[in-house]
């Protein structure tokens, strides 16, 4: 998946700062599946009926489970062999279109080529996709491209079958000249739209999505793909966690619904605030010490940074009645919207990582009963406008 930024021509906006990841995305994924295809099915499934949409889903998902079953049996297989079930990691479509994705999935921001060695790098991604992740997320300006050679590398070290991965890059911030960045030589959307369906029809890339777009921004992509006859977006990279909610849980739905653009959504632990490992300062080891992360250790040690981490204590009991860490819990949050297709995770250690895997096991405890109580804690659930109509 290639992602394409955003913003202002000429100007110097650094990556660390997650407020100004502003990209665009694209999916590489098998080279069985069809772009063209893809794009399709998310437009013509925008113009159904919600009802009609809902039964065309049905219809689809057993004909995926027809498709399996005859794959399994001309394999000599059962189902015991397929990933999610030896795994237990589900798997949902990337938006409307045909792009299965693990739901958890694994990024490298800061991490490769920056804060671990290249062998911890491998250890995290070994466990990942012995664990069932078939998604992994980099750019080219993470670790100033570092991150996405360590991750072909250990690929290609590991000998992993490339049908099975689906890989997520994003472009913007690629060099310091005028003509190393950017997202076309015009810097609008109907240029990146041309760029992305030049890339897939080349074969490069499968898919194509956004990140940190406005919906207004994702709309127009849409609208001049279909008067162009070009590739529409099937995803948008959003930041979601606790306290961070409008746009994915009021915005994107209704984008979903219209035109088929799923959400893939990152920083589920908010940069490791909902971690607790800042409840009581900043510890010398993390990252909000590092120098690049100013920004990060003031807004822990602000006012508001200090409501949140009071809020987090008061969600401790919840995570214990459920016999999960409040990472799990936060992540299971995360996953319990339907609308979310895939969460990416960030850890810097085997054992972090494998803590968060966890919160597959803590999905099925997401009640309503419990999303209720976590919303009248955390008293920020954003109001769509059939709420207010209603």
């Amino acid at each position: 998946m290639l992602a394409a930024r955003t913003g202002a021509v000429g100007s110097q906006i650094p990556e660390e700062n997650p407020k100004l990841r502003k990209q665009a995305g694209l999916s590489l994924g098998g080279k069985d599946k069809s772009p063209k295809k893809a794009s399709e099915n998310a437009k013509d499934s925008s113009l159904i009926p919600s009802g009609q949409s809902q039964l065309r889903a049905r219809q689809l998902a057993l004909l995926r489970e027809v498709e399996m079953n005859w794959y399994l049996k001309l394999c000599d297989l059962s189902s015991e062999h397929t990933t999610a079930c030896t795994t237990g990691m589900p798997h949902r479509n990337l938006g409307k279109s045909g792009l299965r994705v693990s739901c958890l999935g694994l990024g490298t921001w800061v991490t490769f080529g920056g804060q671990i060695s290249d062998e911890v790098a491998e250890r995290l991604m070994t466990i990942a996709y012995e664990s069932g992740v078939n998604l992994f997320d980099t750019a080219e300006v993470y670790a100033a491209g570092k991150a996405e050679v360590i991750l072909g590398s250990i690929i290609k070290k590991k000998g992993w079958r490339r049908s099975s991965l689906v890989i997520t890059t994003k472009l913007y911030w690629g060099g310091k000249a005028e003509t190393e960045r950017g997202l076309s030589r015009k810097h609008i959307i109907e240029e990146i739209v041309r760029a992305m369906t030049h890339v897939i029809n080349q074969g490069m890339a499968m898919y194509w999505g956004t990140s940190r777009w406005s919906a207004m921004e994702i709309m127009e992509a849409y609208s001049v793909a279909r008067q162009f006859n070009m590739i529409p977006p099937v995803c948008e990279q959003a930041e979601y966690h606790l306290f961070q909610r409008e746009k994915v849980e009021v915005q994107l739905p209704e984008l979903y619904h219209k035109i088929g653009v799923g959400a893939m959504t990152w920083s589920p632990l908010a940069c490791g605030i909902i971690s607790g490992k800042y409840g009581n300062g900043v510890p010398e080891s993390s990252r909000a010490s590092l120098k690049c992360y100013q920004w990060l250790k003031e807004r822990i040690v602000s006012e508001e940074g200090r409501k949140q981490q009071n809020k987090l204590k008061d969600l401790s009991p919840i995570a214990e009645r459920l016999g999960c860490t409040l990472p799990q819990l936060a992540v299971a949050w995360c996953l319990r919207n339907e609308g979310v297709s895939s969460v990416l995770l960030g850890s810097s250690t085997p054992e972090q990582l494998i803590e968060n895997l966890g919160a597959i096991q803590v999905l099925p405890k997401m009640t309503s009963h419990v999303v209720n109580e976590i919303d009248n804690i955390l008293r920020n659930k954003p109001y769509s406008k059939k709420d207010y109509r209603s």
